[in-house]
């Protein structure tokens, strides 16, 4: 590869943090109109690989090259100065704003913000990203963030664009349409550094790609000529194991849901409209859908955290919680993962110890008295059973990399022996190795007889895991379908709220 036609190369970058070696002496080369992939399990360095490249952290040591001229990027700010733009996996936009208002910051201020409205209409609709401006950021779900974030990205107009798990929470359609939008981009000279867990996505979309382990470049392949399983070997060291799905043998009923209604909170949420289903202990249920359509308003009615519920409407092995808070539901053995990993699912600046008192009793004692060794324990314990990368149970949960912090969430939850486990995106930013291990222990629980409630936006995922499958689109809920006898395009299909009006209640 000639060094005339790179658009960015860096030289021996390295990056110590306290308690691990981020980056050691990493190497990479990306030319103008390359996609080009940065792969690796959780805690390899890529995003603050990343991260040192858009100027938001400082290398220690090591050269970046722009267009061939050496430059130090020192601020986010000076990279969009030289045409770099970021996509995070863990967003950076304000909550009281509005999506508008957030793209707005991060543009030359010469528009005004009618005119950033009028261009993000126009970029969302030429991309099929689906963004309303004017919604305050802190009533989207996840999904419409990341299409906030990528919608940003994008009308800057970047010559190195950096995506860090763009598609975890998009729909295949919508990661279709991204792809479209990408490949369109490199066309016209934009260089991509494309982070992903989804190897067939690398496979798909990538012209190069890098493999980090451990700090340390490991490999270059085109993953193109490389098989899922070659990309794991160079990844991990090893192929992630299959899981050993048996044919679930349901018992009673765990968790009743019937003729749920809820008007929306905020004129920008989604209206619950006569939702009905069943988990029964040993089975996974699963629901798909595009992010927005009502499945964060449902995660809150049966979690507890909105109880606004009909008497009855909710019930725990025939108990009525529709009322109930979320510490009576766990007193009744349900636990709940939310979607939000920093702020909802973990305090950022408490340590991963504290973390646990969130949702687990085992250190408290009668009178609230705190068992502090046992409190650390349960902690190591966690990171030891999950492959948990951290810096033991006192680094503070901001310091993990998504991926692991994914890990030890959802391992504190399964860790506490549920009887009902609701889980939404359940490996979202984890890593193969990780993904498996994750899905390989709900599919014990379910074996164990707990009843698992799992919504997720990737569509593989829930093929792999469920039993039964349902759809949730504009507030309601499609018929349930066993996953044996569901297809793809079906599914598909009914996320768009197409599924046959007179099954819309049959519900197995």
């Amino acid at each position: 590869m000639s060094t005339d036609a790179l658009r960015l190369e860096l030289r021996g970058i390295t990056k110590q943090y306290p308690s691990v070696r981020a980056n050691d002496a990493i190497s990479l080369r990306v030319q103008p109109g390359e996609i080009h992939a940065v792969l690796g399990e959780n805690g390899a360095g890529k995003s603050t690989l990343m991260k040192i490249i858009y100027g938001a952290v400082a290398a220690d040591a090591g050269e970046m090259r722009w267009n061939g001229e050496p430059v130090s990027v020192k601020s986010p700010a000076a990279a969009r100065a030289l045409g770099i733009s970021m996509v995070y996996q863990h967003f950076s936009l304000f909550d009281t704003l509005t999506a508008a208002e957030n793209v707005w910051l991060g543009l030359d201020q010469r528009m005004t913000l009618a005119e950033v409205v009028s261009r993000i209409t126009e970029v969302a609709a030429r991309y099929g990203l689906a963004v309303d401006p004017l919604r305050p950021v802190h009533t989207l779900s996840v999904g419409e963030r990341q299409r906030v974030e990528i919608v940003r990205a994008l009308l800057s107009e970047p010559q190195l664009l950096i995506l860090d798990e763009p598609t975890s929470v998009l729909t295949p359609q919508a990661v279709e349409s991204l792809f479209v939008t990408l490949r369109q981009l490199a066309e016209r000279g934009c260089a991509i550094l494309y982070i992903s867990h989804k190897l067939d996505e690398i496979r798909a979309l990538c012209h190069r790609c890098t493999v980090l382990r451990g700090g340390k470049v490991t490999g270059e392949v085109d993953p193109r000529e490389q098989s899922n399983a070659s990309l794991s070997r160079l990844m991990i060291g090893a192929e992630a194991p299959a899981l050993q799905h048996r044919q679930a043998a349901p018992g009673a009923v765990v968790l009743g849901v019937r003729a749920l209604s809820l008007a929306r909170e905020s004129p920008f949420g989604t209206a619950l409209d006569g939702l009905s289903l069943q988990v029964r202990a040993g089975e996974v249920v699963g629901i798909a859908g595009v992010s927005g359509n009502g499945q964060q308003e449902l995660m809150a009615a049966l979690s507890g955290e909105d109880v606004r519920a009909a008497p009855g409407s909710v019930t725990l092995f025939g108990q009525d919680i529709a009322r109930a808070g979320p510490r009576q539901r766990r007193a009744l053995g349900l636990h709940f993962v939310p979607e939000e990993r920093l702020g909802r699912g973990a305090v950022p600046t408490l340590s991963l110890a504290q973390n646990t008192l969130l949702t687990r009793t085992e250190a408290v004692r009668a009178g609230g008295w705190l068992q502090l060794g046992r409190m650390q324990r349960l902690a190591e314990e966690l990171i030891a059973r999950f492959h948990v990368r951290a810096g033991g149970a006192g680094a503070a949960a901001r310091s993990l990399s998504g991926g692991n912090l994914q890990k030890y969430l959802v391992g504190r939850e399964i860790d506490a022996r549920p009887k009902l486990l609701i889980v939404s995106q359940p490996t979202w930013g984890v890593d193969v190795g990780a993904a498996a291990q994750i899905r390989g222990e709900l599919l014990a629980l379910r074996d164990a007889g707990c009843a698992l409630l799992v919504v997720s936006e990737e569509l593989d995922e829930l093929f792999e895991i469920s039993d039964r499958l349902l759809v949730i689109a504009k507030g309601r809920l499609s018929p349930s379908v066993a996953t044996a006898d569901a297809q793809t395009e079906t599914i598909g299909e009914w996320m768009s709220g197409l599924w046959p009006q007179e099954a819309q209640h049959a519900q197995a």
